[in-house]
């Protein structure tokens, strides 16, 4: 695997996963603002401010650029040194990174959270597409550093469960954009959920999987959920049954995830970051990352222009 190649592959999912970042935090706006833009299908007006989704998933990008895969403690450093309180990070996110900074081993921070359970947040899920598209090649490795990105601050099974899944997707679109081949819905969920252990993350992409049509979006939205609850298993099957639906459509796929409301930006975020591994860089509207407020330069050393 050339890590150049890779590290490439992996910035191509950044971008579109920033990009639906932005995108997704802009309907977070007053209804009578943000309704005519999902009705009539209009971009909102720049600039999109990005969210701490993208904002960790940056740690994860600079994780990568060193080659040697998903390193733990050098992943929670980054995270902790980048925190940025008007990100928009979940209640439980500010405490985790701000005990980690001060010091605190990362394994006990997040085996500590949510009374020794670990947290099931949607957080890991919303960064590993960038860990997908990078080791697209090998999905034993997709799944290892998968696992290895998440545990750093949701220990929970499911909450792995969903960065696993999101990581597998990413994975399966690159090398369906690098066969030249366009997967069917079904074809696409099941190279998903074959890769996930039991648990309820498998069980409602495997429900998403049954649902290439529905009569309403409600439908959809009723059994597989909409992030409203912020965890995994409320978030990815959403968000994965809208990139089996769009694949090959950035924008179509996006608007899909903002029409569910609940936690948008996140369900856009993952979407994003998916997509553009098959639809490339060149599939995101040229006016929508010029919109995307500017990403900084921290993470990119190592990294060739797109």
């Amino acid at each position: 695997m050339s890590h150049a190649a890779a590290l490439q592959r992996a910035r191509e999912a950044l971008e579109g996963l920033s990009v639906g970042d932005a995108f997704g935090q802009c309907f977070f706006q007053p209804p009578e603002r943000s309704d005519p833009w999902l009705m009539q299908r209009i971009a909102p007006p720049g600039p999109w401010p990005y969210t701490d989704d993208t904002q960790m998933s940056l740690s994860v990008l600079e994780a990568l650029a060193g080659g040697a895969g998903i390193e733990c403690d050098a992943l929670a450093r980054s995270l902790a040194r980048h925190y940025d309180y008007d990100r928009a990070y979940g209640p439980s996110m500010h405490r985790v990174l701000a005990r980690i900074e001060a010091g605190e081993d990362w394994r006990e921070v997040a085996a500590s959270s949510f009374g020794g359970t670990g947290s099931y947040g949607n957080g890991a899920a919303m960064r590993a597409a960038p860990v997908g598209a990078y080791f697209r090649d090998d999905l034993d490795a997709v799944v290892e550093q998968a696992t290895r990105s998440a545990q750093v601050t949701h220990l929970h099974p499911e909450g792995i469960a969903g960065a696993v899944a999101v990581a597998v997707a990413a994975a399966h679109a690159s090398r369906c954009r690098q066969r030249g081949q366009r997967p069917a819905h079904a074809e696409f969920l099941a190279a998903v959920i074959e890769q996930l252990p039991q648990s309820e993350v498998r069980s409602k992409l495997a429900r998403a999987q049954a649902l290439e049509r529905v009569a309403s979006l409600d439908q959809a939205i009723a059994l597989l959920g909409n992030g409203t609850l912020i965890s995994a298993q409320d978030t990815v099957p959403y968000a994965l049954w809208c990139c089996a639906q769009s694949l090959d459509d950035y924008p179509a796929a996006l608007w899909l995830a903002a029409d569910a409301g609940g936690d948008r930006d996140t369900l856009c975020a993952i979407v994003g970051g998916v997509v553009a591994c098959f639809v490339g860089a060149q599939g995101i509207p040229v006016d929508w990352l010029e919109r995307r407020e500017v990403l900084p330069l921290w993470p990119f050393a190592a990294l060739a222009p797109i």
